[in-house]
Order: structure tokens, then C-alpha cells, then sequence
């Protein structure tokens, strides 16, 4: 059984289309241990409850140093025992202590197809204003193996998603999320756990 731990620091939907799959059986000989999140208010937590799994808040704002967050951030995780972390748009940069730990056993959905949009600064409606700015015709998302850089880790999967005229960065965040995220991000960790990764 792998044992998962996701970071979040908003809504949670992607926490949710995880769940769901493994409800739903679309994700077998997984389990959620822990939600952690570096933002109090953020509604995953909420989630995470309404499953009875464990919602922890580590917020950076309530450490001394980055260091001593990045130590009880790791702390936290080794805590669990777990056996793979996702990042769920977790807005808080990996220190590389934990990468170093954890290696191949983090993943990230980034809603791009990688090496398009993505790196500093590309994070939510960013990479969608970024796309529509640019013109594109096609965009998707990206799951990655997490490594020392910015959204540089190797692809696991990715799946493109149609850019519609009349789109704004919202609705197509929206389609992302529906037709690209929630359906990798599952499928990849089903993957992971089952050894076909």
C-alpha cells in the first residue's frame, strides 16, 4: 500500500480528484496519510478532514527562519513514513534537503505542457494568462518527478487540452483542471503505486 502525503495551499481540487479515484477504485493500493499545507485558510484542509485523514498546517510565517520551516516541513513528512509526496499546487519552494530524501518519490501537476509556461512565476491564472497572451493553440498539463529545479524534473505524463476562442484565463484554468489535471494526476499516481512506473 503506498502511503501518499499531499501538500496544498488552496482549494484542494486536485486533493479531491485524488480522493475520488481512490474511492472510485481508478487508483488502487494507494492511501492519503496526511494533507499538509503552509496556508491555514486553505479549504484542502477542510478536505482532508471530511475524509478523516489528517490535516496539518505548517505555515512559513510562523517559523523564525526558512530553515527552520524547511526542517519542520521535513520532519513532518518522515513523520508519516510515507512512501510518496504530491504536490498539489503546494506554493511553497521544496528545500532541497527534502528532494535529496525524497528523490523520485515527489511528484507535481503543472497545469502546462512542459517546457511551455512553466518555471518561476508560472503558477495558476499566471500560466493561463501566459498561454492565452502567447497565443497558443494547445495547452494541458504536466505531471513531474520534482528535482533541485523549477518544474525541471522528468515528465511522467502530460495531456493536452484545446484552447477555445473566447477564452479567459479562468475558464481555461477551468478546462484544464477538468480534461488534463484530474485526470493525470490520478493516473499517474495509480501508475507509481502499482509499479508501472
Amino acid at each position: 500500500m503506498l502511503k501518499i502525503g499531499v501538500l496544498v495551499s488552496g482549494g484542494g481540487t486536485n486533493l479531491q480528484a485524488i480522493l475520488d479515484a481512490i474511492d472510485s477504485g481508478r487508483i488502487t493500493n494507494a492511501r492519503v496519510d496526511v494533507v499538509i499545507s503552509n496556508n491555514a485558510g486553505a479549504y484542502a484542509l477542510e478536505r482532508a478532514k471530511n475524509h478523516g485523514i489528517p490535516a496539518v498546517c505548517l505555515s512559513p510565517k510562523t517559523f523564525e527562519s526558512r530553515d527552520s520551516y524547511n526542517e519542520a516541513l521535513l520532519a513532518a513528512i518522515d513523520g508519516y513514513g510515507l512512501d510518496l509526496i504530491v504536490l498539489a499546487g503546494f506554493l511553497v519552494t521544496i528545500p532541497p534537503a527534502m528532494i535529496q530524501k525524497y528523490r523520485n518519490r515527489i511528484i507535481n501537476i503543472h497545469p502546462s505542457l512542459i517546457p511551455s509556461f512553466c518555471g518561476v512565476g508560472y503558477y495558476g491564472l499566471k500560466v493561463h494568462e501566459a498561454a492565452l497572451a502567447r497565443g497558443v493553440k494547445i495547452t494541458g498539463a504536466t505531471v513531474h518527478f520534482v528535482d533541485e529545479g523549477m518544474d525541471s524534473g522528468p515528465i511522467i505524463l502530460q495531456k493536452a487540452v484545446e484552447v477555445l476562442p473566447g477564452d479567459t484565463p479562468k475558464v481555461l484554468q477551468q478546462r484544464v483542471m477538468e480534461q488534463a489535471e484530474w485526470v493525470i494526476l490520478p493516473q499517474a499516481i495509480h501508475m507509481i503505486a502499482n509499479g508501472e512506473i
